[in-house]
């Protein structure tokens, strides 16, 4: 009897250990997956926005009479018009400055309609909408391709112009991002719990 009785307990302090085992373990665990939940997630949505951008290009170029194909230019996909720039000047215009336009509307019905958003698909969206602009006034001002240098030849709109008018959308979006309580920590996760500070960057294994 006392042998049994000794028995019991042993094989209870055991699996009271094993239990303590599982969720000390569980919580880092946790964090890990949820991180790499976030940040597939958030990629799909800056996915879904140049997506966005390209397939505007792409239907754009149908509705006003071209034959669109797609490439590769510098080793990225772009899509082209199938338009004559020099004697189709609005048409072409239409073409260039239709995925910007569709992702500033994208991101302006995020943040305009009502919804409880925040979410890291969305954040994703919002920030390939405004990582877009941006490239385009800057860095890709003058590309064999640029949207900007097309809509600046097809048009009474200087490259400056044009710099103001979607670097201003854009500029505006990122400061009603900085403002909205739902997108705070916009682009840093917050620690796992039990730690403190914030989480920077990727977590890589």
């Amino acid at each position: 009897m006392a042998l049994g009785t000794a028995a019991q307990r042993a094989l209870a302090q055991s699996s009271a250990d094993s239990a303590g085992h599982d969720s000390a373990d569980a919580p880092r665990r946790a964090p890990s997956a949820s991180r790499h939940h976030y940040w597939r997630r958030m990629a799909a949505g800056f996915a879904t926005s140049l997506l966005a951008h390209e397939g505007a290009h792409f239907v754009t170029a149908v509705a006003v009479g071209g034959r669109p194909t797609v490439g590769i230019d510098k080793g990225r996909p772009t899509v082209y018009s199938g338009l004559d720039a020099t004697k189709q000047k609005r048409q072409q215009f239409l073409f260039s400055s239709m995925g910007l336009n569709v992702q500033a509307l994208l991101d302006e019905a995020i943040l305009d309609v009502p919804h409880d958003g925040g979410g890291a698909f969305e954040r994703g969206v919002l920030a390939g909408g405004i990582a877009t602009a941006l490239f385009y006034v800057t860095l890709g001002r003058t590309a064999s391709v640029s949207d900007v240098d097309f809509m600046a030849r097809t048009s009474s709109l200087s490259k400056g112009d044009i710099t103001v008018i979607y670097g201003g959308v854009a500029l505006m979006h990122a400061v009603r991002i900085h403002r909205d309580g739902r997108y705070a920590n916009f682009f840093v996760r917050p620690a796992a719990a039990g730690e403190h500070g914030l989480r920077v960057g990727v977590h890589v294994e």
